[in-house]
């Protein structure tokens, strides 16, 4: 007992008056760590090895993001053959845009039916043997990163995903959490004002703060954020990665379009791309392989060079079935993209919308069967990453 009164003779005396002072009671000692919430199927890879395990990608696009419904947009309601066929066309990825506000209520209340859908959907992928990511898409628009917005936008971003993240706190690792989409002021395309910056990029701290509070599987799930926009200039120039209790367990995310009046401009008559290319008047100068290998790099060098992964979470180019020989031109910018991609440490998601068959579309497969429509293009974007 010699230590303890040692100690008793260096402590504060407690009072005055009275019958004199007393020595105070010593302090509790402080109470030992609580132990690591227990994970299940959460192997101890950091978020940039298991990039490497993700291969190529491919978007479930206009379906559970769909306004109106999963099949508003044209495309049947998805199915395990369809998750099963991306899985034998030789994807290991399949990104699932969702929208969640227009199935929960005034107090942002998930309805039970649509979460236990999009909980069907990602189980097909999970079946199937794909890593999923799901998001909050467009979602009508509400994400506006404004200060006049801020306050909103964040209180619903908790609140969403709190609420999807508990839900899928037991889901293994090949389920990973993006946090938003092309967050942007509506049509403004131009550089953006600090203000969005900072409210977009807080954001992203937001969702990352929501998922990691629900444990589980949940505090060392991989993340997936994203820069202004998507685009790869404004994020390079102004994202701020989020802070994280979980180490290296963060991806970031970017889109590529160039040129837009190649890729998605359906009234252009930019129809030619890249070495190939043989009508000056046809292609957009500048536009090129060595442009798309310099974008590339420059994401390499500022995430993952520093160990942070990058999802190129949509990527494509129309048809334009009015220009005999532009499908070669297609092809020839999809692999490229796809390859280049892969070669600087991204992992390359081609955004299909659907409708495969139509003139302008970017589909690859019939979403009813899981049939190729293109099994040319299915083929380059897959060998891409091997």
């Amino acid at each position: 007992m010699k230590r303890r009164t040692a100690l008793l003779s260096l402590l504060p005396l407690a009072g005055c008056g009275g019958g004199g002072a007393e020595a105070a009671a010593p302090a509790a000692a402080p109470a030992p760590p609580a132990p690591a919430p227990a994970t299940t199927g959460m192997r101890d890879l950091s978020s940039l090895q298991l990039s490497k395990l993700m291969g190529s990608g491919w978007n479930l696009g206009n379906a559970l993001e769909a306004i109106g419904g999963e099949t508003a947009w044209g495309n049947p309601a998805t199915t395990q053959t369809l998750m099963n066929a991306v899985k034998a066309a030789g994807f290991k990825t399949v990104r699932i845009p969702v929208s969640w506000k227009q199935y929960a209520d005034a107090g942002d209340n998930i309805g039970a039916a649509w979460m236990s859908r999009v909980a069907e959907v990602v189980g097909y992928a999970r079946t199937a043997g794909l890593f999923a990511i799901i998001n909050i898409h467009w979602d009508g628009g509400w994400m506006q990163p404004t200060y006049a917005s801020q306050a909103m936008a964040n209180a619903r971003i908790t609140k969403f995903w709190t609420q999807i993240a508990n839900h899928f706190k037991a889901h293994d690792d090949t389920l990973l959490f993006a946090g938003t989409n092309e967050v942007m002021v509506t049509d403004d395309y131009g550089t953006p004002k600090a203000e969005y910056v900072a409210v977009q990029n807080g954001f992203n701290q937001q969702f990352v703060n929501a998922v990691r509070a629900t444990g589980g599987n949940n505090a060392v799930r991989n993340l997936v954020v994203q820069g202004f926009n998507t685009n790869i200039d404004h994020t390079v120039a102004f994202a701020v990665m989020p802070t994280d209790t979980a180490a290296q367990r963060l991806m970031m995310e970017v889109h590529y379009y160039d040129p837009f009046d190649f890729t998605l401009n359906d009234k252009s008559a930019i129809w030619q791309w890249g070495a190939g290319a043989t009508d000056p008047k046809a292609t957009e100068a500048g536009f090129n392989e060595a442009y798309t290998d310099a974008q590339f790099q420059k994401m390499k060098t500022a995430y993952v060079d520093k160990g942070i992964p990058v999802i190129l979470g949509e990527f494509g180019a129309i048809r334009r079935t009015e220009y005999p020989g532009a499908e070669a031109y297609r092809l020839a910018w999809d692999r490229h993209t796809a390859r280049a991609a892969w070669a600087h440490g991204m992992v390359p998601v081609y955004w299909d919308a659907g409708a495969a068959t139509e003139n302008h579309s970017m589909g690859l497969f019939n979403r009813a069967t899981g049939a190729q429509v293109y099994p040319d293009i299915v083929k380059a974007l897959v060998d891409a990453a091997t």
